[in-house]
Parts: structure tokens; C-alpha cells; sequence
């Protein structure tokens, strides 16, 4: 009976989040601040232990909501309690607030299942960590983010509840993925929109821990996508940013040298999960075909994966910003090609021949103007394919604030 009661508790957050009104039935002003896409599971289960994932807000609120995902794991994910709370540095939080799902400490996620946590009160403010802790119950193999790019905290196996805890002690292990927590709501009133860039490694952060020889800089949010997060506040446009880069994925849904690896993570099959389900999204950033490109995809699969994407996106009321492929040395003749003919649509018009609402060229910003089929070397991570955290910087300083600000509809303005 405790389980079924937990699964109802599943349905009626999950409901909460899609339809409840605000006070007196007027909208409320929640947007998604973080996000991190699911792509996989853990290597190992976790058994009866604690969980403790930083996420960082691009912008910040006086309420949050957290969703938990469980949809690469093997099994039901039980969450015995779960907390929300400032980072203090490393494990430790400066204080953890109760996360409750459906009124309910604890809930279970079937397989292939999430849910959203309560509204939590919780002042929070932008460029901030905060901390989302959880305590596993029995034995699950969790979904999870491969690149968190930084350290996240785990409780040894069988040492029960931490979620609690303000001392970071009890967490003596740490992992590069992000488990369990894909996403974080913030209630603020003078947002307008969420800003979601979407695509594969580029977005993902690769190369943005490189800050030069001999320099590494994990957990620093030196992402393109935070770069741009942090310009964003500075200008004080009231937008968030949630990043939805999944690394070695596609837009089209199958190419010939397609791994089996990020089979069903294509642009379109990820869609709903990793951005209609955001909240209050205006604008996505699209940087997809790369990786169609290495995998061996023609400019015709990929642009068409591009024109059904596009068209759902603006069906929901999303302004939809595009750039062209960048370059990368392993393409032969015919991607270098099909590279070219993907960036004359992008650049038909300034609007994918009328598909897209405009074009973010980081092409232009990344190749070297003496040899274009490659990244400009102040700029290269060393594998010329991603950039370094000097080249993040230049993305993000290139991306126009106030063609962002003027965006579509909020696509979810919900309580």
C-alpha cells in the first residue's frame, strides 16, 4: 500500500507542475534556472546511501522546485527525504530546506519516470550554487549527466540519511556526472523568459575547464552558456539560461557511423524532455550537426532534422536561434561540403530561409580566418573540436542580449 501511495504522490506533483494556477488563477513566475539533460545511468548502484548534486542558477528567485529524473536508470529510484540549499563550498551547505513531493517527504520514480518537487521557500540569487541533497533508499542504478564538470558528493553505501546535513563530512566520495536532479525552477516575478541552448558537446561545456597549459579549472561554470548566463544578469535582461547539451549527440536521428551510445538522444527525441519540459522557455540556442557531420549524416538528412525541430519549436511559441556547424580537422571533403551548404541555409535570409527567427554565427567566431576548416588556436581546447575557456568567452560575448530579450511567449507561465 506504501507503494502505491508513493506512485500516486508521482502523479499528483507531476500533475501540480502542469496545470495548478497561481493564487486567485492568475499565472506564476516560474522559470528553469539550471538544467542538466539526462544521457545515460551511473557506473555503479548506489545502496541506501546519500546524494548531494551542486547546480548553478543562472538566475535567482524567493522560491524553488527541483525535478528528478529517473529515466535511464534500471529500476524504481526511491527518495527517502530530499533537501535544497546554499553551497558552502565543497559538500558543505549554509543551510538545507525540506524538499517535499505532492505534500510527501518521500516518493518513489518508476523506471523511465521524473517528478518535480514542491514550491520550497528558498531566496536564492543569480551565478549561485545551490545544493540538492536526496537519501536513496534499498538499491538503484540513477540516471544521470555524464559531464557535470565539476565534483558532485556521494555518502558511502548503507550510511542512510545525510540529506540533512549542513557539514559536508559524511559525503567522502565525489563523481563527475550529475545524478538524479536535472533541472531547478526559481520563482521571480521579473523574469520574462528562459534562454535554452540545445545540442551536443559544444553546449555541454567540453573544453570550458581548459583555462590554458597547465591550468585546469573544474567546478568554475566557465561554460559558454554560464558566460552568456553572467552577461545576461549583468545587462539586467530578465532572462535564465538552462543549459541542454548532451556530448557525441545528433540532430538528425541516425547517421551511418552513428555509436550506439547516443542512439535515441537526437535532437528530436530529446525535445520534449529536455526543453518543452523547462519552464517558461522563449528562446533556444541550436547547435546541432557536428557530430551528424563526423558520423557521416548528408547536409540534406541534417537540415531536414532541423526543419521539423524548428517548426515544433515555434509551434510552441519559442523564437529559435541557429548556428551554422563549426569546423572541425577530422571532416573530409565532402563534410566540409555539406558544413558549407548547412551554413547557407542557416544564413538565408538571417532566418533559415524563413524556418528559424535569426542566426548566432559562432562559426565566425571559432575558425581560424588563415585555415576556415579550423579552430582558431588561441581559442582550440587541443582536440579542434571544442573550444578552451577563452574561446567559451568569446561564444558567449558574441550572442546578442537583446535579440534574446525580445523573444516569443513564455511557454509555461505556471504555478
Amino acid at each position: 500500500m506504501r507503494r502505491i501511495a508513493l506512485l500516486a504522490a508521482v502523479s499528483v506533483a507531476a500533475a501540480v507542475v502542469v496545470s495548478a494556477p497561481g493564487a486567485a488563477g492568475a499565472p506564476r513566475a516560474w522559470f528553469t534556472s539550471w538544467a542538466q539533460s539526462q544521457d545515460g545511468r551511473a557506473d555503479t548502484p548506489v545502496t541506501g546511501q546519500s546524494l548531494r548534486m551542486i547546480t548553478h542558477l543562472s538566475q535567482g528567485g524567493d522560491a524553488v522546485r527541483v525535478r528528478f529524473q529517473n529515466t535511464f536508470g534500471t529500476g524504481p529510484l526511491a527518495i527517502g527525504h530530499a533537501t535544497a540549499g546554499p553551497s558552502a563550498g565543497g559538500a558543505a551547505v549554509s543551510s538545507a530546506r525540506e524538499l517535499m513531493f505532492a505534500g510527501r517527504p518521500a516518493v518513489t520514480i518508476p523506471a523511465g519516470g521524473e517528478v518535480w518537487s514542491d514550491e520550497t521557500r528558498l531566496v536564492t540569487g543569480p551565478d549561485s550554487d545551490l545544493a540538492v541533497s536526496m537519501a536513496v533508499e534499498g538499491t538503484a542504478v540513477p540516471g544521470r549527466h555524464g559531464a557535470a564538470l565539476r565534483d558532485n558528493y556521494l555518502t558511502p553505501p548503507g550510511s542512510g540519511d545525510h540529506a540533512a546535513d549542513v557539514s559536508g563530512a559524511a559525503f567522502t566520495a565525489t563523481v563527475g556526472a550529475t545524478y538524479v536532479v536535472s533541472a531547478v525552477d526559481v520563482h521571480n516575478a521579473a523574469l520574462k523568459g528562459t534562454v535554452v541552448p540545445f545540442g551536443s558537446s559544444v553546449v555541454d561545456g567540453i573544453g570550458s575547464t581548459n583555462c590554458g597549459p597547465g591550468c585546469t579549472q573544474l567546478g568554475a561554470n566557465r561554460r559558454w552558456t554560464d558566460d552568456l548566463a553572467r552577461r545576461i544578469t549583468a545587462s539586467a535582461a530578465p532572462l535564465a539560461v538552462a543549459n541542454a547539451g548532451v556530448s557525441g549527440t545528433t540532430s538528425a536521428k541516425s547517421c551511418p557511423g552513428m555509436p550506439p551510445s547516443v542512439a535515441g538522444l537526437d535532437a528530436a527525441s530529446r525535445l520534449d524532455r529536455d526543453v518543452l519540459a523547462l519552464h517558461g522557455v522563449t528562446a533556444v540556442i541550436y547547435y546541432y550537426g557536428t557530430n551528424d557531420l563526423a558520423y557521416g549524416c548528408d547536409a540534406a538528412t541534417i537540415l531536414d532534422s532541423y526543419r521539423a525541430v524548428f517548426a515544433r519549436l515555434r509551434a510552441a511559441g519559442i523564437s529559435v536561434y541557429v548556428t551554422p556547424s563549426t569546423p572541425r580537422p577530422g571532416y573530409g571533403d565532402q563534410a566540409n561540403l555539406a558544413r558549407h551548404e548547412i551554413a547557407l541555409f542557416v544564413k538565408r535570409w538571417n532566418t533559415c530561409g524563413g524556418t528559424c527567427s535569426g542566426v548566432v554565427d559562432f562559426d565566425t567566431v571559432l575558425a581560424d580566418p588563415l585555415k576556415p576548416n579550423s579552430i582558431l588556436p588561441a581559442y582550440d581546447n587541443g582536440d579542434g573540436i571544442h573550444a578552451n575557456a577563452a574561446g567559451q568567452q568569446a561564444l558567449a560575448d558574441f550572442v546578442s542580449v537583446p535579440m534574446l530579450a525580445r523573444s516569443g511567449p513564455v511557454l509555461h507561465p505556471i504555478g
